[in-house]
């Protein structure tokens, strides 16, 4: 059982939690500050969260799209910065803004909050107590008994299977071949955060099918935090085909990424590099784009994630400086 300070403060965050500040609605009380603390919890169940610094990610928001949808049956929008945003206003909940930036007004889209925020907290001491198992699973209850009685146990028994929309959502990137998530969410649907969640996994998916290696130089740099120099690159823009699957992508190190967006080097439909003749570069420097010419390039692991041939065509045709 939690310690005796813990039950103090767990008796003092269970009249935090069921006395939300919901504004109204025209389906009744708003229902999006406890599904984003249920997500919380959540995401430190699953040990996604492991720090009080909690960034915009797309798991974080797939997630609370995805308990939105299972959690709620009016017709409310799932607007994830609403929650993100308004929950400060509980006395617990913190947002760190980014130099030059300011979090004073309310954010509607969900990439401009996270180019502004540079990580939102909870408070010392409710962090502390999500992160004893106890504390955490009693409070998850209360939430769900408070507010969702109705949709707790279709809530509950989806959990417990494993799966996740997050999860399926990567493996529809992948091109791999799953067992759709029975959610009501689409793997397509155009908004701006279904857009935000696609775009995050794809950075996080094409480096790892690549080995986190650059498909052209070679380059593998891994720091100890799991950070690398692989950038997961675009081949058709996504402003141009709204494409995030990884097929679309290949993983470059910066400098070969920033060549490829700028139309310096391309890959021929043979998979190989050809470089603009149009540069003019210093031939000595061991950084040079001509040491690449002709070389083929490193696939993926599985053939489903090779890049798109006719993709690489598109951008030699709309891009490349030949």
């Amino acid at each position: 059982m939690p310690s005796p300070i813990n039950q103090e403060r767990l008796a003092y965050y269970v009249r935090k939690f069921t006395k939300l500040k919901r504004g109204g609605t025209q389906y009744g009380p708003a229902p999006h500050k406890p599904v984003f603390l249920l997500t919380l919890i959540d995401l430190i169940d699953r040990q996604f969260i492991t720090e009080n610094r909690i960034g915009v990610s797309p798991e974080l928001v797939a997630t609370f799209k995805e308990n939105f949808a299972l959690l709620v049956k009016t017709a409310n929008h799932d607007d994830f910065t609403q929650p993100f945003f308004y929950l400060k206003s509980e006395g617990f909940w913190f947002l760190q803004p980014n130099p030059g930036f300011l979090l004073d007004t309310y954010i509607r889209t969900v990439q401009t909050l996270s180019d502004r925020l540079a990580y939102a907290y909870l408070a010392d001491d409710l962090y502390t107590l999500l992160l004893d198992t106890q504390a955490r699973a009693y409070l998850k209850t209360l939430l769900l008994d408070t507010y969702f009685p109705v949709t707790k146990a279709t809530y509950l028994s989806v959990k417990t299977v494993g799966r996740s929309y997050v999860q399926d959502m990567a493996t529809y990137l992948l091109n791999e071949k799953a067992v759709p998530y029975q959610t009501t969410l689409s793997l397509t649907t155009d908004d701006d955060e279904t857009r935000f969640i696609r775009g995050g996994l794809f950075k996080k998916l094409v480096p790892k099918v690549y080995d986190f290696t650059c498909a052209i130089s070679g380059l593998k740099v891994i720091a100890t935090d799991g950070a690398t120099l692989v950038e997961a690159c675009h081949i058709i823009p996504i402003s141009v085909s709204g494409n995030d699957h990884v097929t679309n992508g290949i993983a470059l190190c910066p400098t070969l990424h920033t060549a490829f967006d700028r139309g310096m080097i391309g890959i021929d439909d043979r998979l190989r590099v050809l470089v603009s003749p149009s540069i003019a570069e210093n031939p000595t420097s061991p950084y040079n784009l001509r040491q690449f010419q002709n070389q083929p390039l490193r696939l993926p692991f599985g053939e489903m994630h090779y890049p798109n041939r006719e993709a690489f065509a598109w951008h030699l045709q709309e891009r490349f400086r030949g």
